[in-house]
């Protein structure tokens, strides 16, 4: 299998050759680690390149059967590989002896993992530029950005290293470097995905696993193979569909009632190019038969601060609660130099944060998503573009200093509509529609209520066929080999 070859198929392509045997999986990986070698020290998507992949369960039945994939350096622990999270001060832990449930789910379904990817660290950062790795290159323009905390995994999955990888999703870190390297981002359901048993919970419930992937079907695929909680999860997956979420896409789904909305804060700036990929967007809705109309938001517009709130109020608390139990496995805080200042910074402040001030910021997280669920008496589907504008050019988002408040609202000011659903629970995906006037992606997001994930899936696949999304100019100069 050459290049080209390689490039030309999604995950479930990729499977389907290697189990009609027009392919060997180790054929597969040959074409994958040539790929990865042209373009990772370009874009530095991997920061940890294995020599041999994860063992994998290599029955042809298996859905992904002998595809190339990737971890996130966060989250998804390896058996035996070791997680960063792209801190100095975190690379001193040792690897764990287990995988974490959903690795496992992963190696079951026949995925080979190659390695680990890039990531802001700790993930608190919607760019990928750590001091410790250095930053991502977006695929499309090297120049930019490639959103975060996923980047590594958008960048490597853009430049066709592998055909989908895993991500994260806390303030939109799934759909933020999706929509910035062109690609499908759902962030699924609250509670879809397992998270243990290295973690209890994440976030209160923000953080959701998932993938970033090239094709509709490939998502759908990967929820699938992924999908419920581990024993002692504390939040309960929604039903999936009987048949599963691949099978849902060969059905045809029902004209929806899809609302338009693009409100934001006064510190937000919409870059025109944003709005007319959403109208787009919706125009195309429109042309397939859906009934496609502006709409308000339940909420009153002040209300639209609080993503910032309760996102804010779960990083420092979590960083406290991550520095106290840090330093007891590794018996000393960090030495200087191996951690950011905006993550000292936001541990600093969940140290000084209150009890109180704790509770009163996620009750009022809880009563805007009960407000939030109202929207869905009258729609089945909200559109909303995906972030302000195009990827930035790397240098955005700096994190040498120790303010919290502005850090947190210099990120969501980028991505406006992602955090409201991590807050919410409710599922969100982001799809590429349009290229900006120099080239870099453009996407929107389309939104649904608790458990519709399938509904957003099908509706998604709907727009891939009418509107075949892009490739990177990284990825097809490769193919043109």
């Amino acid at each position: 299998m050459n290049r080209a070859d390689y490039l030309a198929q999604d995950g479930l392509g990729l499977a389907d050759l290697i189990r009609r045997r027009a392919v060997s999986a180790d054929e597969v990986l040959v074409a994958a680690r040539e790929v990865i070698a042209a373009t990772n020290p370009e874009t530095n998507a991997i920061v940890d390149l294995f020599a041999n992949p994860a063992e994998s369960n290599m029955d042809p039945a298996a859905r992904f059967h002998g595809v190339p994939f990737l971890l996130k350096d966060i989250g998804g622990a390896l058996n035996g590989a070791r997680t960063t999270g792209a801190s100095r001060y975190l690379a001193g832990l040792p690897p764990l002896d287990t995988d974490d449930a959903l690795t496992a789910r992963f190696k079951q379904a026949g995925l080979r993992i190659l390695g680990k990817t890039n990531l802001p660290e700790l993930g608190f950062n919607v760019t990928t530029e750590p001091a410790m790795f250095g930053p991502a290159r977006n695929p499309w323009n090297l120049a930019h950005s490639t959103g975060g905390s996923s980047g590594g995994s958008a960048a490597a999955v853009a430049a066709g290293m592998v055909p989908l990888a895993h991500a994260t999703d806390g303030a939109g870190s799934i759909r933020i470097p999706a929509a910035a390297c062109g690609l499908v981002g759902l962030k699924p359901s609250r509670g879809s995905l397992p998270q243990g048993p290295a973690h209890a919970d994440i976030y209160a419930g923000l953080v959701s696993e998932g993938v970033v992937s090239r094709s509709v079907r490939d998502t759908a695929a990967a929820l699938d193979i992924a999908y419920g909680p581990d024993a002692g999860a504390p939040y309960g997956a929604p039903p999936a569909p009987i048949a599963g979420f691949l099978s849902a896409l060969m059905q045809n789904g029902p004209r929806l009632k899809i609302g338009v909305n693009h409100q934001h804060l006064d510190d937000v700036a919409l870059a025109p190019e944003g709005l007319a990929a959403l109208e787009t967007a919706a125009e195309l809705l429109r042309g397939l038969g859906h009934h496609v109309a502006p709409i308000a938001l339940p909420i009153k517009e002040h209300d639209l601060v609080l993503p910032r709130r309760v996102y804010k109020a779960q990083v420092c608390a979590q960083a406290a609660a991550d520095a106290a139990e840090l330093k007891t496995i590794l018996g000393r805080p960090p030495h200087e130099g191996e951690m950011e200042r905006i993550n000292l910074a936001a541990a600093e402040a969940g140290r000084r944060m209150g009890a109180a001030e704790y509770v009163a910021t996620i009750r009022a997280g809880q009563a805007f998503t009960r407000t939030m669920a109202l929207l869905w008496d009258d729609i089945d589907v909200l559109l909303t573009p995906a972030l302000a504008g195009p990827a930035p050019q790397l240098g955005a988002f700096p994190t040498d200093h120790d303010d919290v408040d502005l850090h947190v609202a210099r990120m969501l000011r980028f991505s406006p509509f992602t955090a409201t659903y991590n807050v919410t629970g409710e599922p969100a995906i982001t799809l590429p529609i349009q290229q900006s006037a120099d080239g870099l992606p453009l996407g929107i997001q389309l939104c649904a209520a608790l458990g519709n994930d399938a509904s957003l899936l099908v509706l998604a696949q709907e727009i891939e066929t009418a509107r075949v999304f892009a490739l990177s100019p990284m990825l097809r100069r490769q193919g043109d080999l």
